[in-house]
């Protein structure tokens, strides 16, 4: 594969953007058994540092943050890696020594960053959710097939035993045919449904600002963005939903192959134009599915719950999924074990044989392994794609006011022309797919 020089680099991503990245031939390696891979960390800090302890077994040859306090940490625990604040400058200079790269940016630099480490031949884990829009979720799914590239999102409860047990149970039949499912978050724990800040105190010197926005639109420093608190800015995050959709409603997704809806509506406060609202609840209706009845799905954030009708005899609290099915229901808590109810129907309940492979060394490991012929990345973007594309669905109708309803094979909104806008947005010159 031919390298490309920094310079040539540079000036291809100023006048045309970074979608002139593409590589004419993708390099996928094979690996021994013993064999480690050679990893880029592109952002150390938050989320950066739970990924990263997840693939400290292996080789982490490069390290890039935008903020230079977690940069120089990382370097203290990698000292021998190449250190970046730019990752278009890391892959341009690196990417002959690097097998996969882990994503751990903002919600609005996923898709631009795993993207152009697709289009070099690169596997990639990124954080949930996927993506910032469900045009970037659709664009990431299509590249992973073309480049084939080994990718796993980074909903870390999809791999855990309690959550695919679950998915079996689910599917069994144990509580007869679902057509009912509430979850909810404890989510958000950062500002939501505030104004934009006036005042414009100086930039860290430590903080390259411009490379923090991105994609997004131009906007001056504020703390109230950066760190952590990006969650609540639509022009950066996902708010409650996309930060813990992916996880929660994982379960509901996978064990019964929801895929897209195809009417979402939303209620919440305050229905505010920057950011997302302090509360919401969100009503998706998936239809009937491979033998499945059609699915009504409550989402319940900023301290509201389902109904405590629906399961008088347990404590309804939240970061947890209640189904209700025509023979029973099954409470199961995010990461836990699930509770089939009422209890004495399930007394001498036992779950069927696993049918899903398990991933006893954790999420990471398993796309580790599926990077080096191990197996397969439960959660790749094939999967994850669809996941944040139904999340982040509820965020279009919010936004919107409206009730919408989806037309998932043309990506499109029929009812509400405002919703394109939010299924797939502008990006600020300098930055595309």
């Amino acid at each position: 594969m031919e390298k490309t020089t920094r310079r040539e680099f540079l000036k291809r991503s100023a006048q045309y953007g970074m979608s002139l990245w593409l590589v004419a031939h993708s390099w996928s390696p094979a690996y021994s058994q013993n064999e480690k891979l050679n990893i880029g960390i592109i952002a150390c800090g938050g989320r950066g540092w739970g990924n990263i302890d997840g693939v400290s077994t292996e080789n982490i040859v490069a390290i890039c943050d935008v903020d230079e306090n977690p940069l120089g940490e990382a370097a203290k625990r990698f000292p021998r890696a190449y250190k970046y604040v730019d990752f278009r400058q890391m892959l341009d200079e690196r990417h002959h020594e690097i097998d996969a790269v882990v994503v751990s940016t903002p919600d609005h630099t996923h898709a631009v960053a795993a993207m152009a480490a697709m289009q070099l031949g690169k596997h990639v884990y990124c954080e949930k959710p996927l993506t910032h829009s469900v045009y970037e979720a659709r664009k990431l799914a299509e590249a992973a097939k073309r480049y084939k590239v080994v990718t796993q999102m980074g909903n870390n409860g999809h791999a855990s035993d309690g959550l695919r047990r679950s998915v079996e149970i689910l599917r069994s039949g144990a509580i007869g045919a679902i057509r009912e499912v509430h979850s909810s978050t404890d989510r958000p724990i950062w500002p939501q449904g505030i104004d934009r800040p006036t005042d414009t105190p100086p930039v860290p010197r430590t903080l390259h600002w411009d490379l923090w926005l991105g994609p997004a639109p131009e906007r001056p420093y504020h703390p109230a963005y950066h760190p952590f608190n990006w969650r609540g800015w639509w022009d950066f995050g996902t708010g409650a939903l996309g930060d813990m959709g992916c996880h929660i409603l994982d379960t509901a997704f996978w064990a019964l192959e929801l895929g897209a809806p195809v009417s979402v509506e939303a209620e919440g406060e305050p229905h505010h134009r920057e950011t997302g609202p302090k509360w919401s609840i969100i009503r998706y209706e998936f239809p009937a599915r491979k033998g499945m009845p059609p699915v009504t799905l409550y989402w319940y954030d900023g301290g509201k719950l389902p109904p405590k009708e629906l399961a008088p005899e347990i404590d309804i609290h939240p970061n947890a999924t209640l189904f209700i099915g025509e023979k029973g229901r099954a409470w199961v808590p995010h990461g836990g074990e699930p509770v089939l109810l009422p209890r004495d129907k399930f007394a001498d309940y036992r779950p069927p044989e696993p049918t899903i492979p398990r991933a006893p060394r954790g999420h990471h490991q398993e796309w580790i392994d599926a990077c080096k012929g191990r197996g397969k990345a439960m959660s790749d973007f094939e999967y994850a794609a669809k996941l944040t594309e139904m999340v982040l669905l509820g965020n279009v109708a919010f936004r919107t006011g409206h009730k919408i309803y989806y037309d998932a094979r043309r990506m499109k909104v029929t009812n509400c022309a405002e919703a394109e806008k939010y299924i797939r947005r502008e990006y600020r010159k300098g930055w595309s797919l």
